[in-house]
């Protein structure tokens, strides 16, 4: 029985383990599958076959509008009957009899019609189709600039990752250090050199670092679930990264605010449509023309032709006016053209901004990683020097306790400077990336 028990125990043990596995992963991994099952990028993949679809539908200013129908009807009506017959090629001599013109029998007439209109001059359609083909390329260039965007914002969460692993490193070298402090501590409290609130104070730190390390953990739980999210992945492993986080060493120069950026491309091709519409709505004061053609089955039975006919020609037609209507349409987009040169310009200039501001952030944390990594080394051999005399017992625990506090800390800021730098630099790279046509 004890057997038994032991083997479930180990078994229960082992599930929960597999449960809880970290499962360990590279950036160009969570890349990968960033770009396969990331909802985002899917919905900028539909919305570019949705303008697909409405630039397709612009092909009707080129390609004809053909129509076929089959029309069944029985009639008495003078004119209808007597213009059945002659369609059906049965009209006869007693067919002109004043009886019969004017109280016809039943008649039974089946139509069959294909029709075909080919738009020769549509120039309001013209400028609508342009429209949609700059709204198109707009979009793509959107969609690419969103793969841009998800692509820093996994950048950003890696690093992220990688810092949580750091803290959670130092602190757990913190914890071993205070936990050997803590043995020394009670060795010579045993001898009666230290007093009761020393080893208290150094209770407090161990529980100090055991709750940092906890919310250290569960921040790497919470990054780990948002990269899942990106990935579009609902396992929720916990992650960790192969690399550990590094200082980057070879730097491309920072170059001017790109004009062909993808969202600024995107932005001006927005224009360009707007103005396309504006030009179509212009342009429907112009008549169109269109050439037209019908051929037609006639029958006294159902899908039966025993008589035929066709029709062709060209039609010029002017909408002249349509009350105030179209004037307000022009109104209307003339007011968005406009509207939208406005916010390009706005956009432009919120980009620089955006650039100006970066660049800064990035400078200063290239002049703080200087200043933390010297605050590092004094703070790490001050400890070292307080260590020592601490295990001689001429070190005060509280001092002891400042120090190797202090220690902890600078590490850990040593170590956000180097996340901010990297990451500040990428985002950088983000804001100056020229897009490529492809």
């Amino acid at each position: 029985m004890k057997y038994i028990l032991l083997i479930l125990l180990l078994l229960v043990s082992f599930t929960i383990k597999a449960q809880t596995k970290t499962l360990l992963i590279t950036k160009e991994e969570v890349l990968s599958k960033v770009k396969e099952g990331n909802n985002t990028l899917k919905i900028s993949q539909q919305e570019v076959l949705a303008a697909t679809g409405d630039f397709n539908q612009t092909n009707a200013v080129f390609l004809p509008n053909i129509t076929a129908s089959h029309t069944g009807i029985a009639t008495t009506n003078p004119l209808m009957a007597f213009g059945s017959k002659l369609n059906q090629e049965i009209l006869t001599q007693n067919d002109f009899s004043p009886n019969l013109l004017n109280d016809p029998s039943q008649i039974q007439n089946y139509a069959t019609k294909i029709e075909v209109i080919q738009p020769i001059l549509n120039l309001d359609g013209l400028h609508q189709r342009k429209a949609a083909k700059a709204k198109l390329s707009a979009i793509r260039l959107q969609s690419y600039r969103t793969e841009e965007y998800i692509t820093l914002e996994v950048e950003k969460w890696y690093m992220q990752l990688q810092l949580a692993y750091k803290t959670l490193e130092v602190l757990e070298i913190a914890k071993r250090s205070v936990l050997e402090n803590k043995r020394i501590a009670n060795n010579s409290f045993s001898q009666g050199y230290l007093q009761k609130t020393d080893l208290l104070s150094i209770d407090v730190r161990v529980t100090e670092i055991e709750n940092q390390l906890q919310i250290a953990k569960s921040n790497i739980q919470n990054i780990s679930n948002y990269l899942s999210i990106l990935m579009g992945d609902t396992s929720y492993q916990v992650l960790m990264p192969i690399d550990e986080l590094h200082l980057i060493s070879e730097e491309k120069p920072i170059g001017d605010l790109p004009k062909d950026r993808a969202d600024i491309k995107a932005f001006q091709l927005s224009t360009d449509a707007y103005e396309q519409m504006n030009k179509a709505d212009k342009m429907s004061f112009l008549p169109r023309l269109n050439a037209f053609g019908s051929y037609e089955l006639f029958d006294d039975k159902v899908f039966q032709a025993d008589a035929n006919g066709y029709t062709f020609g060209a039609q010029l037609s002017w909408n002249i006016l349509e009350g105030s209507k179209r004037f307000g349409k022009i109104q209307k987009s003339s007011a968005e053209f406009e509207k939208s040169k406005l916010q390009y310009q706005e956009y432009i200039a919120q980009s620089q901004l955006e650039l100006n501001k970066a660049s800064r952030m990035l400078l200063d944390a290239k002049n703080n990683l200087k200043l933390t990594e010297l605050a590092l080394e004094q703070s790490k051999e001050s400890l070292r020097i307080r260590t020592n005399r601490f295990k001689e017992g001429l070190e005060k625990t509280s001092d002891l306790l400042m120090a190797e506090n202090q220690y902890a800390q600078k590490q850990l800021e040593y170590y956000q400077t180097i996340y901010t730098y990297n990451f500040g630099y990428a985002y950088l790279q983000f804001l100056t990336k020229e897009h490529l046509e492809k």
